[in-house]
């Protein structure tokens, strides 16, 4: 037998299990600080990393409960943007529009005094056309021509409107109008117009 196991056995019994119960605490504490402690380190992480992702999880879930309302929302509002750029005219459809106005006021039974188009006034993405507008007539005759002016088609507004100087004229009053309409395009290139789903004259 050897010899330090002989002294260890001829040890009184105290002391063997003191020594016994030291060799058990070593190897607790190796098993401890060596293998538990790791693999309770990685059961923490996966813990985490768990309830990260089951996070994620109800977040994209609340998404994805909500999805055909937002592809309904975005299906409505790219049917009212394809509306909002049909009533706005492109560049080749601004002398008809002009003309068209100019036609209007005379089927309206208005005089035109003058009809000078200015220039374009550019206002980011899209571009103010306005014209000046000398007419002179009633103010039935004008009435009835803002109200056509405003059930045009394509977007024009009446701007800086004045009316006076009334005269008697073949038994009726007669005005002097002035104002500015104005009519809006987007600038080619920095915004596309619609294929079939805008307006077209």
């Amino acid at each position: 037998m050897d010899v330090r196991v002989e002294k260890i056995l001829n040890l009184p019994a105290y002391q063997r299990i003191l020594i016994v119960v030291l060799l058990m605490a070593v190897l607790i504490a190796g098993f401890y600080f060596l293998v538990y402690q790791v693999q309770l380190e990685e059961y923490d992480s996966l813990v985490q990393r768990r309830n990260s992702v089951q996070l994620l999880v109800k977040k994209n879930q609340k998404i994805a409960d909500k999805l055909d309302a937002y592809r309904k929302e975005f299906a409505k509002l790219q049917e009212e943007l394809h509306k909002a750029l049909g009533e706005l005219p492109l560049k080749k459809e601004i002398p008809s529009l002009l003309t068209s106005i100019g036609a209007l006021a005379k089927a309206k039974g208005l005089d035109i005094l003058r009809f000078r188009p200015q220039g374009e006034i550019p206002k980011g993405f899209y571009a103010e056309v306005p014209v000046e507008l000398r007419l002179s007539g009633s103010y039935h005759q004008a009435a009835l021509f803002f109200d056509s002016v405003g059930k045009m088609e394509r977007i024009v507004n009446i701007q800086g409107l004045k009316m006076g100087g009334a005269k008697q004229k073949d038994g009726r009053t007669v005005l002097s109008i002035s104002c500015r309409a104005i009519t809006f395009r987007f600038l080619e290139g920095e915004a596309k117009k619609p294929g079939k789903g805008g307006k077209r004259k």
